[in-house]
């Protein structure tokens, strides 16, 4: 029994963590916020990039649908998921019609890239998908497409991922 009620506590506060990091990342104003390693602005578009453990997500229910997104939570200590939210930087608003890629790489590597899927959180929508960060210094690229543009925008941030 005691099993039972611990496992219930560690997926209500895995769901909690999530949420609250996630929630930060597609509630921020464009506005709100000085450009950093995890936000800029650039050619039109306001961004911020969030990375949390993929852990975070593994203790929900199977039927949960974060369980599933985008093929399933890959395991491993290393694998996490990167969340971006794409504003407008003239008028503030979120923008939910784009096409967004993102290579991760490693200084000195090639990496990996993958399409962010869409999601919808909270009646909003933010783009991600689960990728391997090792500990060191990365590099986040991002390729923003709009169905009205006729070429998209690259974005590179910096990202140190923690030592444990």
């Amino acid at each position: 029994m005691k099993i039972g009620i611990r496992r219930s506590a560690v997926k209500i506060l895995n769901r909690s963590v999530l949420l609250a990091s996630v929630m930060f990342v597609i509630l921020a104003a464009p506005a709100a916020a000085a450009p950093g390693d995890g936000y800029k602005v650039e050619q039109g578009f306001a961004v911020y990039i969030g990375v949390l453990p993929a852990a975070m997500i593994q203790g929900h229910e199977v039927d949960h649908a974060e369980t599933s997104m985008h093929g399933g939570v890959p395991g491993g200590r290393n694998a996490h998921h990167l969340t971006v939210a794409v504003f407008d930087a003239r008028t503030g608003s979120r923008i939910e019609n784009a096409t967004v890629r993102a290579r991760v790489f490693p200084l000195g590597l090639a990496g990996t890239t993958r399409p962010l899927n869409p999601m919808t959180i909270a009646g909003t929508i933010t783009y991600g998908n689960y990728f391997m960060f090792a500990d060191g210094p990365y590099r986040i690229r991002l390729t923003i497409s709009l169905p009205e543009q006729s070429q998209p925008v690259n974005m590179e941030f910096s990202y140190e991922h923690p030592t444990r």
